[in-house]
């Protein structure tokens, strides 16, 4: 199991690009075997270790990245939030404009990386079997895999958690977390780590304000109790609304 969090297997991690074959990749990602009499300091330590390797990978992705100057978003949230549906219809606007790349993540299918295929844009599928989140190397592998161009723009659609993926640096330049009004408002509070972490919050589905419970202005509260810098966006993906201060947010990055 993963040091860190608990999760993973001895399955390995697939890189793969939607209508092509998938093959297993051997992923180096680091077990332990669980004793009676492990102490906790043995485990703080294995999980420091960790998560130094993981953030030299990052390191080095992110000096890959700004070598052929591509923007690399970090998307994360719960699952069901509307991620994917953000991209498509992030990709179909803006597309255009500059090139656009997606890397998606998910403990199986190829499901996402064929709805972002459909959009005409280039797209590699990580599953992390049993894992909960993607790490610096995958990131690498998808990365080699995917190849993005020059000045493009690179979302990563990270596995729907809002815990793990909080700590593990891919070598992104931002991070966005997406949270939708049928959550509840007091998410920040729930997840703090995640909301620490990020540089935007997303509050989507808006256009469902009228039929739930929630508080678009305390919840913001909230994020930014815990992270003061934090910007937010509430929009929604479905109807289009609010997408401009989005796509105005990417564009200031």
């Amino acid at each position: 199991m993963c040091a860190t969090c608990g999760c993973g297997d001895d399955t390995g991690t697939r890189v793969s690009r939607p209508h092509t074959h998938e093959h297993p990749h051997e992923h180096d990602h680091p077990h332990t075997h669980e004793h009676p009499h492990t102490h906790e300091h043995e485990t703080v330590t294995l999980e420091q270790k960790v998560l130094a390797k993981n953030d030299l990978t990052a390191e080095r992705n992110r000096g890959w990245l700004a070598e052929r100057g591509v923007l690399a978003l970090n998307i994360m949230s719960s699952p069901g939030s509307g991620k994917t549906t953000l991209l498509e219809r992030t990709i179909a606007d803006i597309g255009g404009d500059r090139p656009v790349s997606v890397i998606e993540g998910d403990q199986e299918t190829m499901l996402d990386a064929k709805r972002i295929e459909a959009t005409g844009c280039s797209v590699v599928q990580v599953n992390t079997g049993a894992g909960c989140h993607l790490d610096a190397e995958m990131m690498r592998d998808a990365l080699s895999a995917l190849d993005p161009g020059p000045n493009s723009l690179l979302f990563i659609e990270n596995v729907g958690n809002l815990v793990c993926p909080a700590l593990f640096d891919l070598g992104e330049q931002s991070r966005v977390v997406v949270i939708s009004v049928t959550e509840g408002t007091d998410k920040p509070l729930k997840y703090p780590h995640m909301f620490a972490a990020a540089n935007l919050v997303i509050v989507n589905k808006s256009d469902l304000l009228p039929y739930v419970d929630f508080d678009v202005d305390l919840c913001t509260k909230y994020a930014r109790s815990v992270n003061p810098h934090l910007e937010a966006i509430a929009l929604s993906a479905t109807t289009g609304q609010g997408m401009r201060q989005w796509y105005d947010w990417i564009a200031a990055q």
